[in-house]
């Protein structure tokens, strides 16, 4: 009976020794093991050997569930820390509120584990120190318009601090920016002030562009009308151009037909005159019968050429 139990404790002994002895870490995951106090190897995920009770796993403080507890396993994916709102002042002394968004990944457990006691909790008070002397730098407006900007300073802060620590910072993210109150509504007049000055801008701008298109209409209505008086201009001095030479034409055709019915030794032009001469008599004797006409001197010079008249009769016969 003895010897059974010998045995049967010699197999729990053996199970237990196994047990400590195989250890299988996950992947993406690792393990620092110190062997009597020092540092002997780093796990690789798979299935590994130690010896129990003289190897253990250097524990690491991480953080949990917003809370930091201890742990054997290391993490070696890409984690993110979401901070607690922290009091920030601008460069024109404007206090404000700040959350950010830390993505970082372990890349040399050996150096996380020894070279930084609080990995998490030196991560957190690096990155509010940070960015307080970034936003100490910038003014109210620039910290609401250059977020990128201040991504990308505090990244690079952070990634050369975080070097030392095996630590590789990803991305930093500013997830919401709160100014006080009174601040708030300042900006909302501002604002309003600002809609209300592009609004006036625009309507100017508006206005301007109706009084341009009006004096554009007005003026092309006032050239149209120049060329269409000049057009009619044009057209009636050639209508009357048209008209004497029309007017010439018969008259020529009349003195032709005159000169071919008196002869060619008479002259045509007396006979025309008496014609005219016997026109204006006829005015005169419809005129008013109580005006009194007077003839210049020189006009009985061209009565005397009436005479004229009989001499063409009688070289018509």
């Amino acid at each position: 009976m003895v010897g059974i139990y010998v045995i049967g404790a010699i197999v729990i002994l053996v199970a237990i020794f196994a047990k400590n002895a195989l250890v299988i870490v996950p992947q993406s995951e690792t393990r620092i093991i110190e062997r009597l106090g020092k540092y002997f190897a780093t796990l690789s995920p798979g299935v590994n050997v130690i010896i129990p009770f003289i190897d253990r796993a250097k524990p690491i403080i991480a953080m949990h569930r917003g809370r930091y507890v201890y742990s054997s396993t290391i993490d070696l994916r890409e984690q993110v820390y979401d901070f607690d709102r922290q009091n920030v002042i601008t460069k024109d002394n404007i206090q404000m509120q700040i959350n950010a968004l830390l993505y970082f990944q372990i890349v040399d457990p050996f150096k996380a584990v020894y070279e930084i006691d609080n990995l998490p909790n030196a991560i957190e008070k690096l990155t509010q120190t940070t960015l307080r002397n970034i936003i100490g730098e910038l003014e109210l407006d620039q910290t609401l318009t250059s977020r990128d900007t201040i991504n990308t300073k505090l990244r690079a802060v952070l990634d050369d601090a975080t070097n030392k620590w095996g630590v590789k910072v990803n991305r930093v993210e500013l997830q919401d920016i709160m100014p006080p109150e009174s601040v708030l509504q300042a900006m909302e007049k501002q604002m309003q002030a600002e809609r209300n000055k592009r609004a006036t801008i625009l309507n100017s701008e508006a206005d301007k562009q109706q009084a341009i298109l009006h004096a554009e209409g007005d003026k092309l209505a006032i050239i149209n009308r120049a060329e269409a008086d000049k057009q009619q201009a044009i057209l009636r001095a050639e209508g009357e151009a048209q008209a004497r030479i029309r007017k010439a034409e018969a008259e020529a055709i009349a003195i032709q037909k005159i000169t071919d019915a008196v002869g060619q030794s008479s002259n045509p032009a007396n006979y025309l005159l008496a014609q005219k001469y016997i026109q204006m008599m006829e005015q005169l004797a419809q005129g008013d019968k109580t005006k009194t006409v007077y003839l210049p001197y020189e006009a009985t010079n061209i009565l005397g050429s009436i005479g004229g008249i009989k001499e063409l009769f009688k070289e018509g016969k």
